[in-house]
């Protein structure tokens, strides 16, 4: 099926099944500890061996030696693999650094070796007793360091431009020129990456955890230099992913190799202080902001430019991509700059580009409203925008940012908010309340599935979309059940196989919108199918499980009484995208409570109105934002990898020093959805949720510790040794 116009009426529109917050369907396997995980494969293979990574000790070198004698030789280890008898290993072309080191060494903990032994025990153990001489080298590992010797990535100069911005921003009578910067962070997630790997002669199958199944299909097969026919991925279940397994990783690849090496199914994880610096990770960013306005507010000059770091040959955080779009002005300029840094290799996070870059564009939004005297709500409403202020010509599909705006201000009580910092307590707490625009651009992605129909009137859909804990074996349902007019019941939803057809996969919040498009295009191929067989209208109803026209009705499984019936169809997308701008938007409010004997932040509450598109449910859809918002916590206050700048590595690569938010750090949190559909996106007239909840969160609690202390903090996170000896006197 071809999406090439806005959609019109259509059978998802019944609305009788989509849209409603049904429970997830997986649920009960996941609380009763019955749904697979990679790790946990044992429905598949009988008697795997372990296998255990040894990750480099250097950031930037070569091995001199390696030495596997004695652990070869410790009890239970049936081999050690590394890059001197592995054979040829190649990189993918989503990976920057090779996922096997040596001798060549890229960054920290990168794969050098694995230990594989009966037990999990066993080749821990027997790791210790690698021994890697190396020679280290001379590395970069400083951003603002490095940040003059920056230039354009490996794919050109990543900059854009309207008007003359130098000019008007020079002439604007109100201007703000700022520096903000943000840490790299880890994806945190609580399943590790893990993989189990098998070869039957030529053939590979992966159980693994991976968010992008055609992807990783071709990714292993350039790895290993095989044909992609010969590689399957198998990925049920993700213990959550953030981006980080968007792509292959070590544990598949030394999993593999292990695998070939000892002729048995092979099982690894990484170890959770390797996982940090062997894996990817949100590249640290410095920015500065110039907006310059007239008297009135209206922004006549706006400039964002961004330095981020990665390895030779990486890519920048995309930190000025919302500053291309989300407010208006005649002069506009943004620009990316990548410096080479030796430390591990920085790749997508959760809403890569918007969510550090609105951390510090909605803090800028903030000072400017406060130069100019106006309300901070009023100065985004203002400088509002309904086309791409880059090309006029081009509207937005939908854009609903005031009515978030206007809407959150209403419900939080936005009104009873003094301007004055520091103004309000609370007993010994200062009280704040802080503002932000959320946004997140809307793509679309190619997404196929299979549907089968059989004699009992049971729909099986099968797609190699996957479920990272967003609920999609639910929406899958719902679309599948709403399109053949049949209860939820009667579907049976298969996820994550590389078997199945290709979908969009779990990544930069396309997933839900595009598989479900790609799953309502297959079930109208088989409408198509029954209806023929059945000798009924093309217009024939789908109900109750039954197709109807005029008087006459029939069961869906009598289509099926002879035989299963099977189609299959995928979506693909036309240039709509191309006409219109097609973006989420939300509008962020938080409240605050700063100690002021301590410094200690609490947040209060939280509320964030969206504006997404259908939503398909809003019970997972819900359960997306508020996860977002908890990450948006996170990043605010305490998320940071600390970098040894000597030595190359990020020290805090385990959960006990990686903060992250905790049940007592996270209040009440309000979710609002608007009611809309675009009917330029897909047939389900959706877009996409799960990061548009981040996207905004730690401007406005950085602007709500402002209003409740009176001190700015541009550097994240907020923590209190930044502002602790700028606080208001106690009385």
């Amino acid at each position: 099926m071809k999406f090439e116009t806005p959609a019109g009426q259509n059978a998802i529109d019944q609305l009788k099944v989509v849209g409603k917050p049904l429970d997830r369907i997986d649920g009960p396997l996941k609380t009763t500890g019955q749904a697979p995980y990679a790790y946990e494969r044992h429905d598949v293979v009988a008697d795997p061996a372990y296998g255990y990574i040894v990750g480099a000790a250097i950031a930037k070198g070569r091995i001199r030696s390696l030495r596997t004698d004695r652990a070869k030789a410790a009890p239970g280890v049936i081999a050690v693999v590394t890059a001197a008898d592995a054979g040829p290993v190649g990189k993918g072309d989503y990976n920057t650094a090779k996922l096997l080191g040596g001798p060549e060494i890229q960054h920290y903990h990168q794969a050098v070796a694995v230990v594989v032994a009966e037990t999990f025990e066993q080749a821990r153990s027997a790791a210790q007793l690698v021994e890697v001489d190396y020679v280290a080298g001379k590395g970069a590992f400083d951003l603002a360091a490095a940040k003059d010797s920056a230039g354009a990535p490996k794919g050109g100069p990543e900059e854009s431009s309207a008007g003359d911005f130098a000019t008007a921003f020079a002439a604007a009578p109100v201007t703000l020129d700022a520096t903000y910067t943000t840490p790299d962070h880890s994806h945190a997630m609580m399943e590790p990456h893990a993989s189990m790997a098998s070869w039957q002669g030529d053939k590979l199958t992966l159980w693994t955890s991976n968010q992008m199944i055609a992807w990783g299909k071709g990714e292993v097969a350039k790895i290993f230099n095989i044909p992609p026919e010969n590689v399957r991925l198998d990925s049920p279940y993700i213990g959550g992913g953030f981006g980080g397994k968007l792509f292959v990783r070590s544990d598949a690849v030394m999993a593999a190799l292990a695998s070939k090496a000892t002729g048995r199914p092979v099982k690894v994880a990484l170890q959770r202080p390797l996982m940090i610096n062997n894996a990817t990770h949100r590249p640290a960013t410095i920015q500065r902001i110039r907006i310059g306005t007239e008297r009135d507010g209206r922004i006549t000059a706006i400039g964002h430019e961004s330095w981020s770091g990665d390895l030779p040959g990486g890519g920048t955080e995309a930190a000025t991509q919302q500053t291309k779009l989300l407010y208006a002005g005649a002069n506009r300029m943004t620009s990316q700059k990548l410096a080479v840094l030796d430390l591990p290799e920085g790749n997508a996070m959760r809403a890569p580009g918007e969510a550090p870059g609105l951390m510090a564009l909605e803090i800028a939004m903030d000072e400017m409203a406060e130069k100019l005297g106006m309300d901070p709500v009023e100065f985004r409403v203002l400088n509002d925008t309904q086309v791409d202020p880059e090309k006029p010509e081009r509207p937005f599909s939908t854009r609903q940012l005031v009515t978030c705006l206007r809407t959150g201000a209403e419900r939080f009580g936005w009104s009873r908010r003094s301007s004055t910092p520091a103004s309000v307590r609370d007993g010994r707490w200062l009280i704040g309340h802080g503002v932000a625009a959320g946004f997140r651009n809307n793509i679309v992605m190619k997404s196929g599935a299979r549907i089968r129909l059989d004699a009992q009137g049971v729909v099986t859909v099968e797609t190699d979309m996957t479920d990272i804990g967003t609920g999609t074996y639910t929406i899958v349902a719902q679309t599948a059940a709403e399109t053949l007019g049949i209860g939820v019941d009667k579907v049976v939803v298969k996820l994550g196989d590389s078997d199945f057809p290709a979908a969009a996969g779990s990544g930069g919040q396309w997933g839900a919108n595009s598989a479900t498009a790609g799953v309502y295009a297959a079930c109208m191929k088989l409408r198509e199918q029954i209806v023929q067989k059945l000798g009924y209208p093309a217009d024939a109803a789908f109900v109750g499980g039954r197709i109807r026209s005029g008087r006459r009705s029939a069961t869906l499984a009598s289509a099926a009484s002879d035989a299963p019936m099977t189609a299959e169809d995928f979506i693909e997308f036309g240039d709509l995208a191309e006409k219109y701008q097609q973006s989420t938007f939300a509008g962020h409010f938080v409240e605050v409570a700063v100690d002021a004997y301590t410094g200690e932040t609490r947040i209060r509450r939280m509320l964030a109105v969206c504006a997404a598109g259908r939503i398909l449910n809003p019970k997972t859809a819900r359960s997306q934002v508020i996860g977002a918002m908890t990450m948006g916590v996170g990043a605010a206050l305490m998320e940071e990898l600390a970098v040894d700048k000597r030595l190359g590595f990020f020290v805090n690569h385990d959960l006990a020093s990686y903060e992250v938010p905790v049940h007592a750090d996270i209040p009440h949190q309000e979710v609002i959805f608007l009611d809309e559909v675009d009917d330029k996106s897909s047939p389900m007239k959706a877009k996409g949720v799960g990061e548009l909840g981040l996207c905004g969160v730690g401007a406005a609690i950085a602007n709500a510790i402002y209003n409740a202390t009176g001190v700015r903090i541009r550097d994240y996170p907020m923590t209190l040794d930044k502002y602790l000896d700028r606080l208001p006197a106690v009385a």
